[in-house]
C-alpha cells in the first residue's frame, strides 16, 4: 500500500509488470479467438452475397479458399463472371431465385476462360468449376454454367463447364448450357468443350451426375472418363439419371446456318468410356449429329449414348432422339473391350445414317426396347471391332428400319423373338444395309471417342 501517492520504485514496476501480464494475456487470448475462426473453425453454413442471414464472402472463390472443409455454401441469385476452383470436401449450391429467373449463374470472366490445370491425360483444361478435393466428396447443385464468352480458341485449353477429377460427390440439378469454343465458326475438327466431365483414375471415386439441363455443347454433354490404360484400366464410377441433354446438332453449321466442313466435332450426349463404371438411366438425349453431309455414310458420325472401352455398363430407360449412332458400345483393340453391356427399356427414334443400337463387342444383352425411324438397321451386331459374339437381342419392338436386326459375321448370338414393323428385312446378314456406299465405315471413325485424343482431327 502507498500512502500519499509515494510508492516505492518497486510497487511501481511490480504494478505496470501486472497490467503488461494482462494485457498481454487478453492479446493472446484475442489471437487464438481469431486463430480459431481463420484456421480451425467447425464447418456450417455460409453464403455468398445477401440473400440469408450466414456469414457472407464476396465471391465464390473467395468463400470456397476461405471455410472450412465440410460446409455448405450458398450462393444468392446473381451473376458471378469467375472460375472456381474446388479442393476440399463442400457442398456449393444456388439458392432459388424467388422471381422465377435464373438463380446464381457462373460465367466467365471478361478477359474469358484461362488454364486452371491439367486433366488425368496431362491436358490443359480450362473449366468453369474444376473440382478436385484431396478429403472427401463435393456437391454441386442447383447452379447455372454459362459458357459464353469463353474466348478459347485453336482446340486447347480443354473447354469444361463442371470437371471432377479424382473426386467423389454428386452434380445435381444444374444447368450447364453454352459449351464451345468462341471460334465456332473455324474449328478446324477440335474435339473440344464438354459440359460435364467426370474423370478419375480409380475406381474409388463414385460420382452421381442427376436431374441437370445440358444443352449447346460442342462434343459431350456428360462423360465420365477412366485411366485409358489399356484392358483392365480403371475409372470412376458413374451413375448419369435423369439428365436433359441436348446437343448442339449439326455441328458444321455455324449460327447463321452457312455450311463450313472444318468446324467438326461429332458429338455424344453421354460417353462412358476407358475403365469408368456404373449405370446410364432414364436420361433424354437428343440432337447429338456430326455435321457433315447427313445423304451418304461417310463414316464419321455422333451418339446419342456412346459405352467406350468400358465393361458391364448398364444403359436402362433413356429415351434417345435424333443421332446418327442412337447407342452403341464400342471396343477398342488399344484400350479395352465394352463387352457385357445392358441395353434395356430404351426408346430410340429418329437415328440418321446408322444403327439404333450398334454392339461392336460381345457378350451384351439388348432387350426390350422401343426403335422407331432407323436409316439403317434397328439393333446391329456388329463385328467390325473384332468381336459381335454370344449377344443376346430379343423382346425389341422395331418399327421403320432397312433392316431389324444386321447379324454381322459373329457367333453364339441369339437374336429371337422381336416384334417388327415396317422393317425391309427382319434380319439381314453382314454388316451394312442398304450396300455398302464408297466410303467404308471403321470402328475409330465412326465412333470418335473423346479420349485419350480429345484434339485429333483425322477422318478415317
Amino acid at each position: 500500500m502507498c500512502l500519499a501517492g509515494l510508492c516505492p520504485i518497486s510497487a511501481f514496476m511490480a504494478g505496470k509488470e501486472r497490467a503488461s501480464s494482462k494485457m498481454f494475456f487478453q492479446l493472446l487470448l484475442t489471437a487464438a479467438i481469431f486463430l480459431g475462426f481463420s484456421s480451425f473453425a467447425e464447418a456450417g453454413t455460409y453464403a455468398v452475397g445477401s440473400c440469408t442471414t450466414y456469414g457472407t464472402y464476396p465471391t465464390i472463390t473467395q468463400a470456397v479458399e476461405s471455410v472450412p472443409a465440410g460446409s455448405v455454401i450458398e450462393v444468392c441469385p446473381g451473376t458471378y463472371a469467375e472460375q472456381i476452383v474446388i479442393t476440399k470436401r463442400l457442398t456449393l449450391k444456388g439458392v432459388s431465385n424467388a422471381s422465377g429467373g435464373d438463380s446464381a449463374v457462373i460465367v466467365p470472366p471478361a478477359t474469358g476462360l484461362a488454364t486452371n490445370g491439367n486433366d488425368i491425360f496431362g491436358n490443359p483444361v480450362a473449366a468453369q468449376v474444376f473440382v478436385a478435393s484431396t478429403d472427401g466428396a463435393v456437391t454441386v447443385e442447383d447452379l447455372t454454367i454459362d459458357g459464353t464468352g469463353n474466348n478459347i480458341g485453336g482446340c486447347s485449353p480443354t473447354l469444361e463447364g463442371i470437371y471432377f477429377q479424382n473426386t467423389s460427390g454428386t452434380i445435381t440439378h444444374n444447368a450447364v448450357r453454352n459449351q464451345y469454343e468462341t471460334d465456332y465458326t473455324d474449328l478446324g475438327g477440335c474435339q473440344n468443350g464438354l459440359a460435364i466431365n467426370v474423370e478419375s483414375t480409380t475406381s474409388a471415386n463414385r460420382v452421381t451426375v442427376s436431374y441437370n439441363s445440358v444443352h449447346g455443347y460442342q462434343k459431350n454433354g456428360i462423360t465420365a472418363t477412366g485411366a485409358a490404360t489399356g484392358p483392365g484400366a480403371q475409372g470412376p464410377d458413374v451413375t448419369i439419371e435423369l439428365n436433359y441433354i441436348v446437343g448442339l446438332a449439326a455441328t458444321a453449321m455455324n449460327w447463321q446456318g452457312v455450311y463450313n466442313s472444318q468446324a467438326t466435332a461429332a458429338e455424344n450426349g453421354v460417353q462412358v468410356g476407358f475403365g469408368a463404371s456404373g449405370k446410364v438411366s432414364s436420361n433424354t438425349v437428343l440432337d447429338n449429329i456430326w455435321g457433315q453431309d447427313t445423304s451418304s455414310d461417310t463414316g464419321d458420325a455422333a451418339s446419342g449414348i456412346l459405352i467406350y472401352a468400358s465393361e458391364s455398363i448398364s444403359v436402362t430407360a433413356n429415351e434417345v432422339g435424333s443421332a446418327q449412332f442412337g447407342i452403341v458400345a464400342v471396343t477398342d483393340p488399344v484400350y479395352g473391350p465394352a463387352d457385357e453391356t445392358t441395353i434395356t427399356t430404351n426408346k430410340v427414334q429418329g437415328t440418321q445414317i446408322f444403327d439404333a443400337i450398334d454392339v461392336c463387342s460381345s457378350s451384351n444383352k439388348v432387350t426390350s426396347n422401343q426403335i422407331y425411324g432407323s436409316s439403317e438397321s434397328g439393333v446391329h451386331i456388329d463385328d467390325s471391332c473384332g468381336s459381335g459374339n454370344s449377344n443376346t437381342v430379343t423382346g425389341n419392338t422395331i418399327n421403320e428400319a432397312c433392316a431389324g436386326i444386321l447379324l454381322g459375321s459373329g457367333s453364339g448370338n441369339i437374336t429371337t423373338p422381336n416384334t417388327y414393323g415396317n422393317v425391309t428385312n427382319t434380319t439381314l446378314a453382314g454388316d451394312v444395309c442398304p450396300a455398302p456406299l464408297s466410303d467404308v465405315k471403321t470402328v475409330s471413325a465412326k465412333t470418335r471417342a473423346l479420349r485419350p485424343s480429345p484434339y485429333l482431327a483425322v477422318r478415317k
